[in-house]
């Protein structure tokens, strides 16, 4: 009994520092004004969560507050990047898929804000299969309208996602053009504000077919969703000439999200000379955020991703 009560002291301090640290980021800025939350049901009586679990993995849950949390770097390159993490449309991984990977861009020039996103619930959200991408739209926005105020050059921000986190930035990577026909996004000047210049996924859930990851689509769309629902979020049979540039980081033996997802979507931007690279490992797993853990050539994916950044042109420091 004693040692259940000090595991849940431990943990809950563990959560604490977790805590403590996100809100280290230099601003925590509010996606939508008070009150102006889009779909919001407005039922006060769910909480947010903030969890550390038993693997140590930081969880956030009951997300009723969307925001974007800012880490600048010391020495600026101009470059930008939104980081979805992931967690199934059902809690978001904001410490290995978040924060450490925002610390990590911030180590050679890139700055970084960390997306708190509102996750698909019925009791929370009408229409909860767009409150995500709302969310994540809202976040380009905002940073591409404060460039200049956060050092970045407008035409180098790009999306990030982790595993359904992927999902999303695959999203609003090929379907940008709809951002102004949302429920609170209607305000847009244009659809490009919301356009990522750039984007990464790691082990992204990508499609609705036979390699589905099925948790993410049936909380994301329900347990009933159409032909034509599953097609539209199915990000490999969504890229079109104007979907950005892409990296692609997955394992082989990833046994929650199998590698087919990156492989599809690789080859649908490789059909269209898309610039993509892709940089597949056989071990690894799901959800080794930047691999530090990781036995094997996987831990060293984040020095592909930076080489890939400096190919693309986008770690030029910025004049």
């Amino acid at each position: 009994m004693k040692s259940a009560l000090s595991l849940r002291f431990v943990f809950g301090l563990i959560a604490l520092f977790f805590s403590c640290t996100m809100s280290r980021s230099q601003t925590v800025i509010p996606l939508w004004p008070d009150g102006q939350i889009p779909n919001d049901l407005k039922n006060r009586n769910i909480q947010e969560k903030i969890e550390v679990g038993n693997d140590g993995v930081l969880r956030i849950s009951n997300i009723v507050l969307p925001t974007l949390s800012v880490y600048m770097p010391e020495k600026p390159t101009g470059a930008a990047v939104v980081i979805c993490p992931g967690g199934g449309y059902r809690i978001e991984a904001s410490g290995h898929e978040g924060v450490d990977v925002a610390q990590w861009f911030n180590s050679f020039g890139v700055t970084a804000f960390v997306l708190k996103y509102r996750l698909p619930d019925d009791a929370l959200w009408a229409n909860k299969h767009e409150v995500a991408l709302q969310d994540a739209f809202k976040a380009m926005q905002l940073v591409r309208s404060n460039a200049t105020k956060y050092k970045v050059d407008p035409n180098r921000i790009g999306i990030m996602g982790f595993s359904a986190g992927g999902h999303l930035a695959s999203t609003v990577s090929t379907h940008w053009q709809s951002a102004p026909s949302m429920t609170g996004l209607k305000n847009l000047p244009n659809a490009e504000i919301c356009k990522p210049n750039f984007s990464i996924l790691i082990y992204p859930v990508i499609s609705s077919g036979p390699f589905k990851h099925a948790g993410s689509f049936e909380l994301l769309l329900g347990k009933n969703p159409s032909a034509e629902q599953m097609d539209y979020y199915s990000s490999e049979k969504q890229v079109t000439e104007k979907t950005p540039p892409t990296l692609l980081v997955h394992a082989t033996d990833d046994k929650g999200v199998p590698v087919e997802n990156s492989l599809m979507y690789y080859d649908a931007l490789r059909k269209l000379k898309i610039p993509a690279s892709i940089l597949v490992y056989e071990n690894g797993g799901h959800g080794f955020g930047l691999g530090k853990k990781q036995k094997g050539s996987v831990k060293h994916w984040p020095d592909g991703c930076q080489a890939w950044m400096e190919g693309m042109g986008l770690l030029e420091p910025k004049n």
